[in-house]
């Protein structure tokens, strides 16, 4: 069994076909996925998807490109964070490559969510590009291993590999990693602990090889874990097994089915 630690289900992309994106991913092996809230407007739409399907997980967060404007108020996200089924705060983090300017509302917004995390006990899903120190740089400050979580979609160097897992954090791996010029990133995979790897798609995005240029669902998983597989000498029920027992690991408040 697979889990698409990464998704974003409640997006209108989806809205079509979502009952057969289900479907293809339980054929596919893809019994479990966590979708990610990047906007509060859709926190409802989230929780409704996980009250409608089994296996079907969530986090409530903001994504760091948002507008300022768009920062949760405290109690609004500590009550998302109650709902049952909602499993992580997130996603999270910082993103200097699509904002520009003064970014300190991104960073009290990181802020935000890290303490949310601490308060209740659920880990952070972490979004980062273009912000690599500053997000190890916060993440120490604001003490976030004291809960964990999981640097999604990741694209670092080992370096920053090693200081997120040094803090607890896990280090997700989607599409990207089968790219042909993910060299760097491959190199990263190879080297990865068994027991602080995940798998998702970050769907409708970044559909792996030989799915690439569609629109990503949670199905097309099984390619990043089979490529991971053949990178790592694993067979692709080894990375699916692993990963399995990681995402419960990590995120104990999703019960498995």
């Amino acid at each position: 069994m697979l889990v698409d630690s990464h998704c974003h289900l409640d997006f209108d992309d989806f809205d079509v076909d979502r009952a057969g994106i289900l479907a293809r991913a339980h054929a596919a092996g893809v019994q479990e996925m966590l979708i990610a809230a990047v906007v509060e407007a859709h926190w409802p739409r989230v929780q409704a998807l996980t009250a409608e399907y089994p296996g079907v997980w969530a986090a409530a967060g903001v994504h760091p490109n948002e507008p300022a404007a768009e920062t949760p108020e405290w109690e609004h996200l500590l009550a998302a964070l109650a709902v049952d089924k909602v499993v992580a705060v997130g996603e999270t983090g910082l993103d200097y490559f699509r904002s520009e300017g003064d970014l300190s509302w991104q960073r009290e917004r990181f802020a935000r969510h890290i303490a949310a995390s601490k308060a209740t006990g659920k880990p952070l899903i972490v979004h980062t590009r273009a912000a690599a120190a500053d997000t190890i740089a916060m993440l120490r400050s604001e003490e976030a291993a004291a809960v964990g979580g999981v640097i999604h979609c990741f694209t670092e160097n080992w370096g920053f590999a090693k200081a997120a897992m040094d803090m607890g954090f896990y280090i997700s791996f989607s599409g990207i990693v089968t790219f042909k010029k993910s060299v760097e990133l491959q190199s990263v995979a190879k080297k990865m602990p068994a027991d602080r790897l995940l798998v998702e798609t970050d769907a409708p995005y970044l559909a792996p090889v030989p799915q690439r240029g569609k629109r990503n669902e949670p199905a097309f998983v099984a390619h990043v874990a089979a490529f991971l597989g053949a990178l790592r000498g694993e067979t692709l029920e080894d990375i699916a097994e692993r990963t399995t027992a990681n995402f419960h690991a990590l995120f104990k408040h999703a019960v498995a089915i």
